[in-house]
């Protein structure tokens, strides 16, 4: 697998280097913790927003770094949680005296080592909350995971809670609106072709030219089923019909994240968005807000996933707040 890279050993840390130099001013990283750090961070009486995981993902989580969304994003390697001493010095580089909230993925290692960082602040005296996203309806357990994976909604919560953050909200009332974005969020997602972690050197695994695997985790994890590719209008209906089986969205407005996984050209995702909101009209589900592209990839993986999430006044009105970041726009 042909690849942009130095050595499989240095693509985190060249990556970071490269956001560094591309970004002065705006962002700040810190090399030894692998942190992308909001240029004006800690903000004086402002709740610190956090989030990260393994790299491979982008723009999550370091793109969403900046005003009006995540204070500091923190940098795993290539599917591989971050550790609880990196995640306890984005805490100490954010936190300004009012509380931090930590955003995390319901994958195993994530969960713990979050966890982990976040007593171990408490122990300094810092204030810490968390809240864990687990979206996905394709899979109650997986390789990764006890319970629903966290997947594309998770765009939601930090969109929403980083914005909450920047209008001087406390940390409990982030905390309880990031919590309510969450709860609130149901994705599905499929894969066209595997995707190569650099440090493995090959697919994690294998796709006849006429398959799909239907229910992908964003590390490449098996799914609900292995099935012949169909046109695009039966893949949104595989993809939409068990988010809506899984939880009620009518009668609310609903945002609409059509995500890419990597490797899906725009005008595919475009076409996938067309089924999709016809889909949605025709159960009687009201889109009032959506994003198209590519916002939680899992390195050149061919896919797409689609999130819903169940809105209400205050989830819209933070949904359309400001944001200034390097990899979103709204």
């Amino acid at each position: 697998m042909k690849k942009l890279i130095n050595d499989p050993g240095t693509v985190v840390a060249d990556a970071l280097r490269g956001i560094e130099a591309a970004h002065p001013g705006t962002l700040k990283v810190d090399h030894a913790n692998k942190l992308i750090i909001r240029a004006d961070a800690p903000r004086s009486g402002k709740v610190a927003v956090i989030s990260g995981g393994g790299s491979g993902h982008e723009p999550l989580h370091g793109g969403f770094v900046g005003p009006g969304m995540l204070d500091v994003a923190v940098a795993g390697e290539v599917f591989t949680s971050p550790t609880p001493d990196q995640v306890l010095a984005a805490v100490q580089a954010a936190d300004s005296g009012v509380g931090t909230l930590l955003i995390v993925k319901n994958y195993t290692g994530d969960v713990m080592n979050f966890e982990m960082a976040g007593e171990l602040a408490a122990a300094d005296g810092i204030e810490v909350a968390s809240v864990t996203v687990a979206d996905d309806v394709a899979v109650t357990d997986s390789l990764f995971t006890a319970g629903r994976r966290g997947v594309g909604g998770t765009v939601a919560v930090e969109k929403v809670a980083g914005a909450a953050a920047e209008a001087g909200r406390s940390l409990a009332e982030v905390t309880a609106l990031a919590q309510r974005t969450a709860d609130a969020a149901r994705s599905m997602g499929l894969a066209l072709t595997s995707c190569t972690v650099p440090a493995a050197g090959r697919p994690t695994f294998d796709l006849a030219d006429d398959e799909i695997e239907l229910g992908i985790g964003i590390h490449g994890e098996p799914g609900r089923s292995r099935e012949k590719i169909a046109p695009v209008r039966e893949l949104a209906a595989r993809l939409v019909d068990p988010i809506l089986d899984d939880l009620d969205f009518t009668g609310s407005p609903v945002i609409v994240i059509c995500n890419g996984m990597g490797g899906t050209p725009l005008i595919e995702l475009y076409g996938l968005y067309a089924e999709v909101s016809d889909l949605l009209s025709a159960r009687g589900v009201q889109i009032a807000r959506n994003i198209v592209g590519n916002y939680v990839t899992s390195l050149e993986m061919a896919g797409a996933s689609i999130s819903l999430v169940k809105a209400d006044d205050e989830i819209l009105g933070y949904w359309d707040a400001p944001v200034s970041t390097t990899g979103l726009r709204w």
